[in-house]
């Protein structure tokens, strides 16, 4: 096998000061007497001239092998996700993806001469002008069909937003990612090569070789999870802390009692957090949820403790549901425990349509428990959204319980993404969630909810991933379209409902580290609604291609991707089952809800 041109630092490569490998002149056909291959024999002679100093190694080469992996896998970039890409981001994922095909074609090529016991050969000229015209050729072939169901991914998700100046930089990106990407491993192979060398003083030369790589890997570990990671996750956690003083633009203190921060209240204004200050600021009015009813109706409750509130999960939802006692939310009919995203955040579509579909006859509680914005918190700060989930839910449940049955409201947890990992967590199954509440309703789940993925994995047989049906529906059902019907059509569905709303194309439910060397099952069977059918599963470049897809999973039509405002409303109206809601009232809730902001 042929090795390289000119940018890796696979094992076995020896560039020149053109960057180039010197060649071995045994490689070259000269005789091993005349070029120092034997030069014990050479010595013993007097005639072998001393060889000449090695060159140094240059930075700016690569190799065959690599070159022919990166290409391969910059193609493969190019293969339809679940969502549509912008030039810039085909060009990130294009430039990791090369990169990772780069690496392992230089593991390759080292693997095949360990075992044909042989040491790395420069390329003939016509290897590289094959390269050189294949890669052109496959390239712009693998562009065009990019473009081409980028085109059908829009279509399905009626995106018309289409840069062709970002595209056509795309390729350009691709290569800086690419080169970037190269140079860190490179550097990591030059200190690696350092530190072979100086343990090379003290012990063995494989030994030496084996530490520093260990050491290498260690060090890059500490450095990246240690440093660079925790030392973002600290400044994003300070510029947000700051933030979470500030308040909304048009968001005001509100001047009746059945509000966290308003008069009589015992969560003070100021202690509400940027997020919480939008969720008590902001909701529909009497007036509002009376114009949709066409009947009297009732001021709706919100309660929210921020992380200024009190100190620690426990002790916010203590003082959250005192706070809800005092304003009369257990007198309520519809009381709704929900947890917060990332920095507090709470979906207005889910509460807004909550309370239109009580006729304001209902309370709310939420609390803070992260600084952080949902994407960083999806990272970071799981373990507090379990801790909040479960601290609230059984705080409200431990008053909620003693009241008179007939005399108590009726009890909902929902949550959406992050919301949703948290508001499973005071839960054991769906028994549990049966017996303790009057139904869920969680949107946009992450792959990693432990009764999501319980449910999910115990489908009924012939029910697909992307919409599987769990024991006939008898409690846990499950809608890629709440719209469009729930399924198991037909099917009793009595008593407790849960339902989990996931699109077919949303990136959070999706997402796994298992993406990188197996296939799941929503892949290899037939596609939901939005997405390609020409998708398919590939190691490594499908876990980066969803992984990309992730910052941008709320960027596209609603219905699709992590977007799900408008559903809400069939959502709940399935879970909750309201008296007297026709499906003319749902299609004008659906417009009232899509225009919320």
């Amino acid at each position: 096998m042929t090795d390289r041109v000119g940018l890796s630092g696979g094992p076995g490569e020896h560039p020149d000061a053109a960057g180039h490998r010197t060649a071995d002149p045994a490689e070259a056909g000269q005789p091993p007497e005349a070029t120092g291959a034997f030069p014990a024999v050479a010595a013993a002679e007097g005639s072998q001239p001393s060889p000449e100093p090695r060159k140094p190694r240059k930075l700016l080469y690569v190799t065959l092998p690599g070159c022919w992996g990166a290409l391969i896998f910059a193609c493969l970039s190019f293969t339809p996700s679940l969502l549509p890409r912008g030039g810039i981001v085909q060009g990130v994922v294009c430039g990791i993806t090369a990169a990772i095909g780069y690496g392992l074609g230089v593991l390759a090529a080292w693997v095949w001469r360990a075992f044909a016991d042989r040491d790395a050969r420069r390329p003939r000229r016509w290897a590289w002008l094959t390269f050189f015209i294949s890669g052109a050729v496959l390239y712009v072939v693998s562009f065009g069909l990019g473009q081409y169901w980028q085109y059908e991914i829009r279509q399905l998700m009626g995106v018309t937003e289409y840069n062709i100046p970002l595209v056509v930089a795309s390729p350009f990106i691709a290569a800086l990612v690419f080169g970037l990407l190269l140079l860190i491993g490179r550097g990591l192979h030059g200190l690696y090569r350092w530190l072979a060398r100086l343990l090379n003083h003290w012990i063995g030369p494989r030994a030496a070789k084996a530490v520093g790589w260990v050491l290498v890997v260690g060090v890059t570990y500490l450095v990246v999870s240690g440093l660079v990671l925790q030392g973002f996750v600290n400044v994003m956690n300070y510029a947000y802390s700051l933030r979470d003083t500030t308040t909304a633009e048009g968001v005001h203190q509100p001047t009746t009692s059945l509000r966290s921060g308003g008069p009589g209240s015992l969560i003070p204004w100021d202690t509400l957090g940027y997020q919480g200050r939008n969720f008590i600021g902001k909701g529909p009015s009497v007036g509002d949820i009376e114009k949709f009813t066409g009947h009297p109706a009732m001021e709706p409750i919100r309660i929210y403790a921020g992380l200024a509130s009190a100190s620690g999960a426990e002790s916010q939802a203590e003082l959250a549901v005192r706070d809800l006692q005092r304003a009369g939310g257990f007198q309520r009919t519809e009381l709704v425990v929900v947890t917060t995203t990332g920095s507090g955040w709470v979906d207005p579509a889910l509460v807004d349509s909550f309370e239109y579909l009580s006729g304001g006859d209902s309370a709310t509680v939420a609390i803070q428990y992260s600084y952080l914005p949902s994407w960083i918190s999806y990272l970071v700060d799981q373990s507090k959204a379990l801790a909040a989930g479960r601290a609230l839910f059984d705080a409200v449940y431990g008053v909620w319980v003693k009241l008179p049955a007939d005399h108590r409201p009726r009890l909902y947890v929902a949550g959406e993404s992050l919301g949703s990992f948290g508001g499973e967590a005071a839960f054991t199954g769906e028994n549990d969630l049966a017996n303790r509440t009057d139904g869920a309703l969680f949107a946009g789940p992450p792959n990693f909810n432990a009764l999501f993925r319980q449910f999910s994995d115990n489908r009924d047989p012939g029910s697909p991933e992307v919409q599987p049906i769990y024991q006939d529906g008898r409690i846990v059902r499950f809608a890629n379209d709440a719209t469009t019907g729930i399924p198991p059509e037909g099917q009793p569905w009595e008593g407790s409902r849960i339902l989990y709303m996931l699109h077919p194309s949303d990136p959070i439910v999706w997402w796994s580290p298992h993406l990188i060397f197996s296939e799941p099952d929503w892949i290899s069977e037939p596609p939901g609604k939005d997405v390609l059918k020409t998708m398919f599963w590939m190691p490594f470049i499908t876990f980066w291609q969803v992984t990309a897809d992730l910052p941008f999973s709320t960027g596209v039509p609603d219905g699709h991707g992590h977007r799900y405002s408008a559903e809400y409303v069939d959502g709940w109206n399935a879970v909750m089952r309201p008296a007297g809601i026709s499906s003319q009232d749902l299609t004008s809730l659906r417009k009232i809800i899509s225009e919320v902001r």
